[in-house]
C-alpha cells in the first residue's frame, strides 16, 4: 500500500512557527502601467506560520503576492526569501527557490481534465507530494480525475488549484481569495486543509476578505489599505481588534 503520509520539503527548516523570517518584504511598490498600486509594503512571514492580508476590494493585496511572485511589470523595494533577495528576480527563479501562487481565477484549463490539470506544472524543487497525498487531502479529485475542467463545481477547482501547486515541490504557498464564493461545507474543507498543510512545515501567505474565516487558520493578520499595511496584530488579539477590522474591512 502507498505511504500517504505528507512529508513537507525542508519540513525540517521551516515546521516551526517562528523559527526564523522566511519571506521579508521592505519598502514594496508597485505599478500597473501608470498606475502606482502599492506604496511602501513593509511585512514578514515566518517559517511554518499562516499570515494573512485582510483588506478590501482594490487595497493591494492581489498586488503584494503578484509582486512577490515576479508576475507584476514594475515593483521597487526589498523582497527577501529563504537568504536570497528575490526583488528583481524572474517568476520562474522564484519558484525554484519553492515559492507558488494560487490566482483567485484559479486558471484550470477548462479543456484538460483533472489528471492532466494536475500533471501540467513542472516539478521546481524535490519534495513534492505524491497523487496519492494529494488524494489524501483531496479526495473529491481522485473520484473525478477523468472529468473535464469545464465539469468540476467551483470548490473541486479551487481543491484542483490548490493541489496543483503542491505537486511542484513549493513550500510556501500564496493562496489568493482560496474561499470566494464556496459552499459553508466546502470553505471547511480548505480550512482544514491549510490547517494540514501548516502541520506539516508548510508556510502559507493568504489573501482573504472572509476574515471570520482567516481567523481559524491564521496566526497573524496585516491589514492592507490603499497599497499600505496600517496595521497588524496576531490570532490572540483578535478579539481586542475587532472594532478597528469592522471599520477597516466595512463590515
Amino acid at each position: 500500500m502507498a505511504d500517504t503520509t505528507m512529508t513537507a520539503p525542508n519540513a525540517a527548516n521551516s515546521a516551526k512557527a517562528g523559527s526564523g523570517t522566511l519571506l521579508s518584504v521592505e519598502n514594496l511598490e508597485a505599478w500597473y502601467g501608470e498606475s502606482h498600486i502599492l506604496h511602501g509594503i513593509n511585512f514578514n512571514v515566518a517559517a511554518g506560520e499562516v499570515v494573512t492580508l485582510l483588506g478590501r476590494n482594490g487595497a493591494g493585496k492581489t498586488t503584494t503576492l503578484k509582486s512577490i511572485m515576479g508576475i507584476i511589470g514594475k515593483r521597487t523595494g526589498s523582497i527577501r526569501f529563504d537568504n536570497h533577495d528575490i526583488s528583481h528576480a524572474s517568476s520562474d527563479k522564484i519558484a525554484r527557490l519553492g515559492v507558488a501562487f494560487c490566482p483567485e481565477e484559479r486558471g484550470i484549463f477548462a479543456s484538460l481534465d483533472v489528471r492532466e490539470n494536475l500533471m501540467l506544472p513542472p516539478t521546481v524543487r524535490s519534495g513534492g507530494l505524491s497523487l496519492e497525498q494529494i488524494f489524501t487531502l483531496f479526495p473529491n479529485l481522485k473520484e473525478r480525475l477523468s472529468s473535464q475542467g469545464t465539469k468540476l463545481s467551483g470548490g473541486e477547482q479551487q481543491m484542483l488549484a490548490i493541489a496543483r501547486i503542491l505537486r511542484t515541490g513549493a513550500r510556501f504557498l500564496m493562496l489568493d481569495e482560496p474561499t470566494e464564493g464556496l459552499a459553508p461545507v466546502i470553505i471547511q474543507q480548505i480550512g482544514h486543509t491549510i490547517a494540514r498543510l501548516k502541520s506539516e512545515g508548510f508556510t502559507i501567505l493568504l489573501v482573504e476578505q472572509n476574515f471570520r474565516f482567516a481567523s481559524t487558520v491564521a496566526d497573524r493578520f496585516y491589514i492592507v489599505e490603499h497599497g499600505k499595511i496600517i496595521d497588524g496584530f496576531a490570532n490572540s488579539e483578535l478579539q481586542a481588534n475587532m472594532e478597528k477590522l469592522h471599520t477597516y474591512l466595512g463590515v
